[in-house]
């Protein structure tokens, strides 16, 4: 995992994790410290009566509740970072009435939040500007989507697509907004899957406060999973460290210990890469009695020699999952070697992605403390579409809508933003823009009836032809039925398991990929093969409401084969 570095564009700062951008732009420096602000002094902590109170011995000062776990102050270099709208940080909305312990363990200190079945933990270490946290989630008994870190307004303003601090008309449920520009902003609008980020946060006036996040080896979703990062408003941001969000979601809910992830102050650069997931260690946290918690001793490896096969314009990705954890790590360019480490001991399912496409599927056995050695292996080409022979296609079989009209702008804007090209239009192949041209989405209530012309040689007009359609997920059960020439209609297909949540218009295309085929009888085809035939792609379902809340679906390919 790469040390993060910064790039200024303008007034903004960019901090780039392992792959992708992460920060925001600050518009603004933090206030004077209020004056209950607490000066950092010695390493310890005390009992105020309500709160415990954590001085790092650095310069942050914290304080959490002692009837409910939250934290209540975030005291650097004297100024009130804590908190908006009269909120805590904390895990969900708030725990309620927990039972909340103390410990110091030589150079670390740790604040234990009993509520239910679940387990909140808070660690301090001497002379560092970091609170490590950890989440055990036992069973569902406890809501625990999150934990938010709530920030004081005034201190990190910026007008990224995530924050709606300017845009003040909801435009769908109570959290897509617009501006009076026309633009869109939500606090699902991050723009990054996970695998894309280790970090995230705000940087201004010589301070950086930033969530590292965990290796989210009890999140769900896997790499590709979207969801929200941070938010912004008039009231202040929120910076959150995902247990298990359910929008869009593909996987069933996982339980056991999440962590550590880390909030950490900075003098206004990125995180310390030793921070990072994948490179951050905690020996000191074997001792701390933490339940569920593994070390480094008691997790395996998995390595891959390399993986033939692949084609070398797209980037292979190897996960792994199983009910209780979920891994994953990058094949590398020129052999797909991979090596994926901190791995819990158990049988898993390893799948090799072409982009976000499953390719490959086998099981591997992780045994702590040692390396699960895979020799080279092939993908099969039967598993790649792409490989199939066509006589013309639409887009890449990557699992996602790359390279489609708007598809970029979907993953941090709603599909009304004034920035999107018009979601209607018919293609033409051979034309250079089918793909370019075809709206990455389709909806019942807004494009449905797209149309695609194509022209055929006598000898494939005189022969029927398989069509396919791959999707990466659907709202309300949208799926294509298609209509050949006018005269030929296809049934309407079965609709796939996708999430039951909204996606298409919260900034995620990722659900289940599926492959929708339809047998074109020759009969159907045009035989004069000056003319062009006719694709109507419809939209279909019983469900969904009106406009861009309509049933729909994002497109992966659209390949007529040969």
């Amino acid at each position: 995992m790469s040390v993060s570095a910064h790039r200024p564009v303008g007034r903004r700062t960019f901090v780039l994790g392992t792959a992708a951008a992460v920060g925001t732009a600050a518009l603004g420096g933090p206030p004077a410290g209020s004056a209950s602000a607490v000066s950092a002094a010695a390493f310890g902590w005390r009992d105020d009566g309500t709160h415990f109170v954590v001085d790092t011995g650095a310069s942050l000062v914290f304080k959490v509740g002692k009837s409910n776990g939250d934290l209540t102050s975030l005291v650097h270099r004297g100024t009130e970072y804590q908190g908006y709208g009269g909120k805590n940080s904390h895990i969900e909305s708030g725990l309620g009435s927990s039972t909340v312990t103390i410990r110091q363990s030589g150079s670390t200190i740790l604040i234990s939040v009993a509520y239910g079945t679940l387990r909140h933990y808070y660690a301090a270490r001497s002379g560092e500007n970091n609170i490590y946290l950890w989440t055990g989630k036992a069973d569902d008994s406890v809501t625990a989507t999150r934990f938010i870190l709530r920030v004081r307004s005034g201190l990190f303003l910026n007008d990224e697509p995530d924050s709606y601090t300017y845009a003040p008309t909801a435009i769908e449920a109570s959290d897509v907004f617009a501006k009076p520009d026309g633009q869109t902003r939500s606090k699902h609008f991050s723009k990054l899957r996970v695998m894309d980020y280790d970090h995230v946060g705000w940087s201004s006036g010589g301070v950086g406060l930033w969530i590292v996040r965990s290796n989210h080896e009890k999140a769900s979703g896997g790499p590709f999973y979207r969801s929200l990062l941070r938010h912004q408003s008039a009231d202040g941001g929120g910076l959150y460290e995902i247990l298990h969000y359910g929008q869009n979601q593909t996987e069933a809910q996982r339980f056991g210990l999440q962590g550590p992830y880390v909030i950490a102050f900075t003098d206004g650069g990125a995180p310390s890469s030793s921070l990072l997931p994948g490179t951050l260690t905690t020996p000191w946290a074997d001792s701390l009695g933490i339940p569920g918690y593994v070390g480094a001793s008691g997790r395996g490896r998995v390595a891959g020699v390399g993986i033939s096969g692949r084609d070398a314009a797209y980037r292979y990705t190897v996960g792994l999952a199983n009910t209780a954890a979920q891994y994953w790590g990058s094949a590398r360019s020129s052999d797909g070697h991979f090596s994926v480490g901190g791995i819990l001991p158990g049988v898993y399912t390893l799948i090799v992605y072409k982009e976000e496409l499953a390719v490959y599927s086998t099981q591997v056995t992780v045994s702590a403390g040692s390396t699960t050695t895979l020799n080279t292996f092939s993908l099969p080409s039967a598993n790649d579409p792409a490989d199939a022979s066509a006589i013309w296609r639409i887009g890449e079989w990557t699992g996602t809508p790359r390279g489609f009209k708007n598809a970029d702008l979907m993953t941090y804007a709603h599909p009304s933003d004034v920035r999107a090209a018009p979601w209607t239009g018919n293609v033409v192949i051979g034309s250079g823009t089918e793909t370019s041209a075809f709206p990455c989405y389709l909806w019942k209530d807004v494009n449905s009836g797209i149309v695609v012309h194509f022209k055929l040689t006598a000898a494939q007009a005189a022969a029927a032809h398989t069509l396919r359609i791959g999707v990466t997920t659907a709202y309300a059960n949208g799926r294509p039925q298609i209509v050949v020439n006018d005269t030929w209609t296809s049934a309407i297909p079965s609709p796939p398991a996708q999430p039951g949540t909204r996606s298409l218009t919260n900034g995620s295309y990722r659900g289940n990929n599926h492959t929708f085929t339809y047998s074109i009888p020759a009969s159907a085809w045009l035989t004069d093969t000056s003319r062009y035939n006719t694709l109507k792609i419809n939209v279909v379902s019983g469900s969904g409401s009106t406009s861009y809340l309509s049933a729909g679906t994002a497109i992966d390919a659209i390949a007529l084969l040969a």
